[in-house]
């Protein structure tokens, strides 16, 4: 007969997850309809799932959404909003993550877009991918820093940038960058050219980014690299922090 000192071994063992769910099994007679095979396929796929549960909240912790709960589920499709269920579910799919590919999304303030890409990249989390969610000011302030320390960090947030598998960058262009920031940009799409997949958010079209980058050269070669070939989605509609305001008035 299993007892307590039983089902704290689950704990001990890690399989705290399958313990659970005998201990289900053993007080609801309505699995008594079970056979032994049957049983033990639903143990093992308890713990499974469990498991995959912990993978996925590590993946989201590590990707430092500024709203973890962002999901493909809640995003909003208004009649007066350029944005289709039926295309966010085929990226919600990651398939596009899979090709190494970029998606940039273009909208004014206000419109919803950093929702939409951490909702991507929520959905990437499910899938086991490793995401890394920031803004470009952001990763200009830790180059500049770690690369002020000269204590080796700076290679190691280059390399961070270049080798995560989905790079998700807000804010992109808001506001100009340096030379020197140009070209670290520059050398992190080089190196995820092909190789990883990137999404950009930002409130400008591409031709203005040039604007906000230090040499025409450069500008060309950060351009080529993320707009040439990108998937497009041009957000535009109602402001979507007002929505959600008087929505939550009217509740």
């Amino acid at each position: 007969m299993l007892t307590e000192e039983h089902f704290e071994l689950f704990k001990q063992f890690r399989v705290k997850a399958m313990g659970d769910k005998l201990r289900e099994m053993v007080e609801d007679e309505s699995y008594d309809r079970f056979t032994f095979e049957e049983k033990m396929e639903m143990l093992i796929d308890a713990e499974a799932a469990a498991r995959r549960e912990r993978k996925v909240a590590k993946l989201v912790k590590d990707a430092r959404f500024k709203d973890p709960s962002a999901c493909v589920e809640d995003v909003v499709y208004l009649p007066d909003r350029t944005l289709a269920k039926d295309r966010i579910n085929r990226l919600a799919r990651c398939e596009w993550i899979d090709e190494s590919e970029v998606v940039v999304v273009i909208s004014k303030t206000g419109c919803g877009k950093s929702f939409v890409v951490q909702a991507l990249g929520n959905a990437a989390c499910r899938r086991l991918i490793a995401v890394r969610y920031t803004r470009l000011a952001d990763i200009c302030d830790d180059l500049n820093r770690a690369r002020a320390a000269q204590d080796g960090s700076y290679f190691e947030k280059m390399d961070a940038c270049k080798s995560v598998a989905l790079l998700l960058v807000d804010d992109f262009m808001t506001t100009p960058i340096s030379t020197q920031n140009s070209v670290d940009l520059f050398e992190i799409m080089e190196a995820r050219e092909g190789r990883r997949a990137t999404v950009i958010a930002s409130q400008l079209e591409p031709n203005e980014w040039y604007l906000r980058i230090e040499g025409e050269l450069m500008a060309d070669s950060i351009l080529n690299r993320i707009a040439t070939g990108a998937r497009y989605i041009d957000l535009e509609g109602p402001n979507m922090r007002e929505y959600f305001a008087k929505k939550k008035r009217a509740d």
